[in-house]
């Protein structure tokens, strides 16, 4: 039993990563309605919970069944490394209502009296009515929930990616695999997500999308049928430290040494980020930041890598000595 994904040797050279703001908008939408996804996020929880009262979120969740179909025209697979929400909207607005009716069909009876009720009655009788409302609904979601929090979740979202690139790169994808949830088994040239359910899926040289997603824990998603893009989404490194402070103060030498803010921005760095997230981190301004992450970059104190459009910085073994008091 379980969810497989069958590679062929196409498929090995076709795996890529990628972040969807619409994806963490519907995650973040399903972990309002389901407390065991809750725990990693109770301060943001107490930050939108006023935000979040405001919306009428049934239709999201009518079609958000504890276990079965999701419709997939809701958060398609991102066509590139680094999209914004608003491209990804554009695509769910043009949902054809055909298709959607029937993707919505089948999410709806996965969930005893969905498809007879109000709602979903409505939803079948008129899907392009239903695609502009679910696509209105989902932009106040995200204006609600996600946007304000984006710069933070982006950071953690591209500092898992450039983590898992590398074992990608040392490893392949068996030691890729390895790490990313318990629920995982690579063997031969089939990935396998541990399910109650059997599902097979031929890749058929698309390759494999990769998601980390901050809202599925503790779940790992495998899903989409064909004609979309075979996609895993998986939890996040790093999300147990996603709303908190940073890891400690600055240590005073330090700040002495280099300047409170230029110390702040080492200090920040416990995990490659990218300078709009640090700004974020510290509530700086972006150009604040770029300035000092120069200055340390000439003094061999952090290096970068480019990830998409973006660039990230990390520590050398230098700064996280002296930003941490042990032996370099």
């Amino acid at each position: 039993m379980g969810f497989h994904f069958r590679f062929g040797p196409g498929d090995l050279l076709r795996c890529r990563f990628s972040i969807s703001p619409q994806w963490e908008t519907q995650a973040a939408v399903r972990t309002l309605l389901r407390p065991g996804r809750q725990a990693y996020h109770l301060p943001w929880l107490r930050q939108i919970r006023a935000a979040a009262d405001r919306l009428d979120l049934r239709p999201l969740w009518l079609l958000m069944p504890q276990a079965g179909h999701n419709p997939d025209f809701l958060s398609p697979p991102p066509i590139g490394p680094s999209v914004t929400f608003e491209e990804e909207l554009a695509r769910v607005r043009a949902a054809d209502p055909e298709e959607a009716r029937e993707d919505l069909r089948r999410s709806l009876v996965c969930t005893p009296g969905a498809a007879e009720s109000d709602l979903g009655r409505r939803m079948l009788a008129d899907p392009a009515r239903a695609v502009r409302e679910l696509a209105d609904l989902y932009e106040q979601a995200w204006a609600a929930l996600i946007a304000p929090h984006w710069p933070r979740l982006r950071g953690l979202l591209e500092a898992d990616i450039l983590f898992h690139s590398r074992r990608l790169a040392a490893g392949g994808l068996e030691a890729l695999f390895d790490g990313l949830h318990p629920d995982l088994t690579w063997q031969g040239s089939t990935l396998t997500i541990r399910r109650r359910t059997h599902h097979d899926r031929s890749l058929d040289g698309q390759g494999l999308l990769l998601m980390p997603s901050a809202f599925v824990w503790p779940e790992v998603v495998g899903g989409y049928d064909p004609p979309w893009q075979p996609t895993l989404v998986y939890p996040a490194r790093g999300i147990g430290a996603l709303w908190t402070a940073s890891a400690g103060p600055t240590p005073q030498a330090l700040a002495r040494l280099l300047g409170r803010v230029r110390a702040d921005v080492l200090c920040a760095l416990h995990e490659p980020a990218s300078t709009t997230a640090l700004a974020h981190r510290l509530g700086l301004a972006p150009s604040t930041v770029s300035a000092h992450l120069k200055t340390l970059h000439a003094a061999g104190l952090v290096i970068s890598a480019r990830h998409g459009h973006q660039i990230h910085y990390e520590r050398t073994p230098l700064a996280i000595a002296l930003t941490t008091g042990t032996s370099p």
